[in-house]
């Protein structure tokens, strides 16, 4: 169908709602991309954009991002996002999370929301105040749930681990040169993890103290947050926002892999191609990083245990290996591929 809209990242999404509420100075979007499986589901983040089309390419990528990454996870859900629009003051009241939870409420369970940049699990009980359809919320040990950081930053460290034995042979981690860019929930995480296995570590963040920090107790070395991408490393770990593997990056990388849990990491569908033409392994971002819906999906559809999620989660390497393979034997982009498999998955192959 003709994008008639003025938003390149449009793809016929099921919708696209805009909220405000004056009383408590929400400014919000969620868009919906497909319900074909399931509702739609996906987190919410909390952000200061430079404009109201930046907010709206945003969630339209990450909606898009979402039918992918649950599809492919085998998720009965389809691909929605939330973000509400930062005030001045980066201040979330009460007032306006239960704000947001009523616009929720008001699309009838066709989106589910849950954490994601800038929002917390104690923002989601918030919002649960006001709407059923939230997940990401406090739970008990054992149980499928709560905060989606670490379930996503395993995902991602089990991911990184199957490119290291794909791009580089590595039969471990040990020694193995990580650059990871962005150091919060899921990017801090996996640098435990793999400092854990004895890889050598290179991090940065926007926060340099938080890099710092972070790599005085394990060990490792920072740099710059612009210079990351660029260092001489067997793997580039984006974890922080996307849109950052450009052509004018893509060229500038001195790495054999690029994996990590950043979402949207492809600034274009092109530069999936200028990956592969310069002998990069890619891991799309959809399929290394579903760890977190995995656990909040669960937790939603009441199907799970903790158990049952890293179960799930630990089926991500195979995800990948199927779409290197394809990607092998057909030549097409990684990415290529990863979409492919995705739209088939919800109804659009």
């Amino acid at each position: 169908m003709p994008n008639s809209w003025g938003f390149p990242d449009f793809d016929d999404h099921e919708g696209v709602h805009l909220f405000t509420d004056a009383a408590s100075g929400l400014s919000a979007i969620i868009a919906v991309h497909s319900t074909h499986l399931g509702p739609a589901a996906g987190g919410v983040r909390f952000w200061r954009y430079a404009d109201s089309d930046a907010a709206i390419t945003d969630a339209l990528r990450l909606s898009r991002g979402m039918s992918f990454k649950n599809a492919m996870a085998g998720l009965p859900m389809g691909g929605g996002k939330g973000v509400i629009l930062a005030p001045a003051d980066r201040i979330k009241t009460p007032e306006l999370l239960q704000a947001f939870g009523r616009a929720i409420e008001s699309l009838g369970g066709r989106y589910v929301t849950a954490e994601d940049v800038g929002m917390s699990d104690a923002d989601m009980v918030t919002i649960a105040g006001t709407t059923r359809h939230v997940s990401g919320l406090p739970v008990a040990a054992g149980s499928a749930g709560g905060d989606p950081g670490p379930s996503t930053a395993m995902g991602v460290y089990l991911g990184v681990k199957a490119a290291a034995r794909r791009g580089l042979g590595a039969g471990d981690m040990k020694g193995v040169h990580v650059a990871i860019q962005g150091v919060g929930s899921v990017g801090g995480g996996l640098a435990r993890l793999l400092a854990a296995d004895g890889a050598r570590l290179t991090l940065a963040d926007v926060d340099a103290a938080r890099a710092a920090a972070l790599a005085a107790e394990l060990g490792a070395e920072t740099v710059v947050a612009d210079a990351i991408l660029g260092i001489e490393a067997d793997i580039v770990s984006p974890n922080a926002l996307g849109a950052i593997l450009t052509e004018a990056s893509i060229g500038a990388l001195k790495t054999t892999v690029v994996a990590g849990g950043a979402n949207n990491q492809l600034a274009r569908r092109e530069d999936g191609a200028r990956l592969r033409d310069r002998g990069i392994l890619y891991a799309p971002d959809y399929v290394i990083n579903a760890g977190g819906i995995i656990n909040v999906a669960l937790e939603y559809l009441g199907q799970g245990s903790r158990a049952e999620v890293e179960a799930r989660i630990a089926k991500i390497p195979e995800r990948l290996a199927e779409v290197w393979d394809e990607s092998a034997r057909t030549g097409a982009p990684a990415s290529d591929v990863a979409d492919t498999i995705a739209k088939r998955l919800i109804g659009r192959g």
